[in-house]
């Protein structure tokens, strides 16, 4: 038995010389005499495995590994060898960009034992799959279509709804800046002005000359008091279209907001309060119950924000500085 063991490793020793002189199918040969003298090494198994790989045959590269998890297993083997051979059988399948195998391999790998370069190989695979999918999920069309469905959602005020189509029209097609306009807006109804914001910035860079994601920003900057800012937006969009109305106002209204709504939160109060419509707000017990939600619960927002008529009279609030969100 010793001897047989010692026959095996002077063919698998000659068999890696082989394979360094990238003599495939000699070092193939060997290797298969040593798995037959030795039945009991996956080592031979796993090294055989690598020359298939070399030889582009990965077919029986993964039976190779697979046989030698098994010879392992039955024998005791180091846990290394497991993961070793598993590892091949992920960089098999990485090799034609079958990431989804190659991931679940480079796991089964790793369960057997946390090699670093496996884990850094699972992460970067990771990172390809996504990318992979990404670009099989580009469709302009289909864009376009999520994009229609987001905007009658919108239209009848249903702004979560909205949201959803608009999302997948960004993923559909991320190059188009008018899909992140109508998602800014539709974030600006539901009081999410920074995300509003980010969505113009992406608008603006993939498209300088398109005015609503001047429009936009403004208004997302507005909603977040930040007033200056806002007006130096209108002004953007006045530099497009001098005679744009709603530019003309919202800067009108952003020196307003800057130099005349009161600091003191009982001047704002008060100043709000001359308002019979917000008057009628403030006196609705449901809405006096919603603002004490919001108040104790942020998260409420949202929730609330589903039904246009109160979502009306929150922005009718806001507007009024009587409900800030930062």
């Amino acid at each position: 038995m010793a001897d047989k063991k010692e026959q095996a490793i002077k063919l698998k020793n000659e068999g890696n010389e082989a394979y360094k002189k990238k003599e495939l199918d000699r070092a193939i040969e060997l290797y298969s005499q040593a798995i037959e003298t030795d039945e009991t090494n996956p080592v031979f198994l796993t090294n055989r495995a690598a020359a298939y790989y070399e030889k582009g045959e990965l077919e029986k590269c993964r039976e190779d590994c697979l046989k030698a998890v098994d010879v392992g297993r039955q024998n005791r083997s180091d846990f290394k060898i497991l993961a070793k051979a598993y590892q091949r059988i992920a960089t098999s399948y990485e090799k034609v960009d079958d990431y989804e195998n190659a991931i679940s391999f480079y796991d089964k790998s790793l369960a057997e034992m946390r090699l670093p370069e496996v884990q850094k190989k699972r992460i970067e695979t990771g990172k390809k799959l996504k990318e992979k999918q990404r670009l099989a999920y580009l469709d302009p069309e289909k864009a376009t279509e999520a994009k229609q469905e987001g905007n009658k959602h919108f239209q009848k005020g249903d702004y979560p709804e909205a949201l959803k189509f608009y999302n997948d029209a960004v993923k559909r097609n991320p190059e188009d800046a008018k899909i992140y306009s109508n998602r800014a807006a539709c974030y600006t109804k539901l009081a999410e002005f920074r995300l509003a914001l980010a969505d113009c910035e992406d608008c603006i860079r993939l498209d300088p000359n398109f005015i609503k994601g001047y429009l936009r920003k403004a208004t997302a900057l507005y909603g977040m008091a930040e007033y200056t800012k806002a007006a130096d937006a209108y002004q953007k969009a006045l530099e497009l279209d001098p005679q744009n109305a709603e530019a003309k106002e919202g800067q009108r209204k952003c020196y307003a907001g800057q130099y005349t709504i009161p600091k003191d939160p009982e001047e704002v109060k008060k100043r709000a309060m001359a308002d019979p419509e917000i008057q009628a707000i403030m006196t609705d017990p449901a809405m006096r119950l919603i603002l004490e939600q919001m108040q104790e619960h942020p998260e409420a927002l949202q929730e609330h924000l589903r039904n246009p008529e109160i979502a009306q009279k929150i922005q009718k609030l806001m507007s009024s500085g009587l409900v800030t969100l930062r």
